[in-house]
């Protein structure tokens, strides 16, 4: 057999081995390329680079391409979760941020928001062993430690029967620093110098609240309570309230007016709530008297009523009061108790703290970061029936038109005609659309947009209450919300909301683009709005929206983006305009184990 002989290479065997390597790296880089193109995994890791790209805030421009990309929906985006360490991120109430600003008058303890582009556009996950939480009332009394672990409050002040832990529940026996042997006992004492019961006082205020068991248990008497506290030391007490399903949000009386109207409330209450009434030339003690109606009840409870080493404060306090013509009912122990005077005409021309009338053409009512002032609000700025006694009991508030909606262009036939419309968008939810409305699983409510609180009078029958935000550029309406006996807050959506994460069962929202726009432009974003709902609503909770279809479309691209599980249904039979209703659910999803 004859042999072939080959020419014996002149390359060396290292040689022929890169060329090898080159070779293998050029068809490898071929065969990846070609995978990609024309295979479905090229579309799925494209995907998880933008996914990984939404939580760069490093290029602003970058950020706004990729929430426009969302909101076109035309490829399938998912906006990431944000770290676990993020569980109970507030953006404009974060301590590493704020920490920063002025002690003075506890400014760096209110609201200061970030900017969008500064913010990672990601979705806040629950902490670990998240439960859905306990349905109301029991919620009243227990709720799961899991959802907040927090074991600061429970450690400080189960003495004073704030809360304990017992097994998998944070235990609520309804105590407070003031009322160590419970709310109810309390609240009884207080009875026998106020109206508790019987519909005339409706609407209260509970300042630095706790764990808001006193205004837990006012429910019991159909009184209506906004507790607030700031996100402080003890971490959570707003967190807990909401949680118990208690009306709560972050606030804090520094600079600036409260976002409430002025006259709103029936009843101030303060149990040790430490706030220096008569600093600052009373300012603290001026904004109380402007949130408190004509006739209205002022109760503090605890520093500086009759406390050791604070005879000059207790002093103070009680000659401001006496400045404003406030009738002091009682002084039991370290409470005492004021009905503020009918009109604004006993303010003497002379008096220790230099007080006087706000200038008429002060709006009591502007209340959106508005710099408190340092005089008196006038009742006489609001026309109509306002005092405590005068306006109707309640329920009988509800229904009839508010002395304040008549102040408005045709607000009679306006407010009858909201009401209505209302009471049958409410039944259309309920028999079928099937939202959960007067069920368990729906306690905390929030209306974005809610003008004269139509939405929520025409929830009265449910075991619900009803966060109503009017916008803080919108016709301001919040004072005929509280007339009614309802609750609310001045809010504008292009900033994140005073709450913690996980808080409200069901989110309703008739316009939702209006609340970003402004002479025809956007002002923010969609997407960040959209996000924003997502972190203050609970897993598994509902969020409706009525808007243009146009609109609805996009709401529905970007509901997918954020994890929501959303249908689109037509208006009601009744109802003109070209409205669609979008209802959707928030997923119940967690970060994977290995992230903790």
């Amino acid at each position: 057999m004859g042999h072939l002989n080959l020419p014996i290479s002149k390359r060396s065997p290292r040689q022929w081995r890169l060329l090898d390597l080159v070779s293998a790296a050029f068809f490898a880089i071929v065969f990846i390329f070609l995978l990609l193109v024309f295979t479905p995994l090229g579309d799925s890791m494209a995907a998880s680079g933008r996914q990984a790209l939404l939580l760069s805030t490093s290029d602003p421009g970058q950020r706004h391409r990729l929430a426009a990309l969302v909101e076109l929906g035309t490829q399938p985006v998912t906006i990431e979760a944000c770290s676990a360490d993020s569980v109970d991120h507030m953006p404009c109430e974060d301590p590493r941020r704020n920490s920063q600003l002025s002690r003075e008058m506890n400014f760096y303890r209110e609201r200061h928001c970030p900017l969008p582009d500064d913010t990672p556009l990601c979705l806040i996950p629950p902490p670990k062993g998240y439960e859905i939480p306990v349905p109301w009332p029991e919620s009243l009394h227990k709720v799961w430690h899991s959802n907040m672990p927090h074991n600061k409050i429970a450690e400080r002040k189960g003495h004073q029967g704030w809360m304990k832990l017992e097994g998998p529940y944070f235990i609520f026996p309804g105590g407070g620093t003031m009322f160590p042997e419970g709310a109810v006992p309390y609240i009884e004492k207080l009875g026998q110098y106020i109206p508790i019961s019987g519909g005339t006082i409706r609407t209260a205020l509970d300042m630095g609240c706790g764990v808001a068991s006193f205004g837990g248990y006012l429910l019991a008497e159909d009184i209506l309570t906004v507790s607030f506290a700031p996100r402080d030391s003890h971490k959570s007490q707003i967190q807990f309230a909401l949680e118990r399903g208690i009306p709560a949000f972050v606030a804090m009386l520094g600079t600036r007016r409260l976002p409430f109207p002025g006259f709103s409330f029936d009843l101030v209450h303060c149990s040790r709530c430490l706030v220096p009434f008569t600093a600052y030339n009373a300012t603290y003690f001026l904004e109380v008297d402007r949130l408190l109606r004509p006739g209205g009840y002022l109760v503090i409870s605890g520093p500086p009523v009759r406390w050791a080493n604070q005879d000059k404060e207790w002093d103070d306090l009680q000659a401001v009061a006496r400045s404003l013509c406030y009738e002091i009912i009682v002084v039991e122990g370290s409470t005492a108790i004021w009905k503020k005077p009918l009109g604004d005409s006993c303010l003497p021309n002379q008096n220790e703290f230099g007080l006087e009338l706000c200038d008429e053409s002060d709006d009591p009512s502007y209340a959106w970061y508005y710099k408190l002032k340092k005089c008196v609000s006038r009742t006489s700025t609001a026309k109509g029936e306002l005092a405590v006694g005068t306006i109707p009991k309640w329920p009988s508030r509800l229904t009839k038109v508010p002395s304040r909606a008549t102040q408005m262009k045709n607000g009679i036939d306006v407010y009858e005609a909201d009401t209505r419309r209302w009471l049958r968008r409410v039944a259309y939810y309920k028999n079928s659309l099937n939202i959960k409305l007067g069920t368990p699983a729906i306690r905390n409510v929030m209306d974005m947009n809610a003008f004269f609180g139509g939405f929520a009078a025409a929830l009265k029958s449910d075991p619900v209450w009803v966060m109503n935000v009017v916008p803080a550029r919108k016709t301001p309406t919040l004072a005929v919300i509280y007339d009614r006996g309802l609750i609310g807050v001045y809010h504008d959506w292009c900033e994140p909301f005073s709450t913690y994460p996980r808080t409200y069962d069901l989110i309703h929202v008739a316009g939702i683009e209006s609340l970003i726009k402004d002479q025809g432009k956007n002002r923010c974003s969609l997407v960040d709005l959209m996000v924003e709902m997502d972190r203050i609503l609970r897993p598994q909770g509902t969020v409706v929206v009525r808007d243009s279809p146009e609109v609805i479309d996009k709401v529905g691209r970007i509901a997918r983006a954020i994890k929501w599980t959303a249908t689109i249904h037509e208006k009601e039979p009744e109802s003109h305009g070209r409205e669609k209703i979008l209802v959707a659910t928030k997923k119940f999803w967690k970060l994977p184990s290995a992230s903790h």
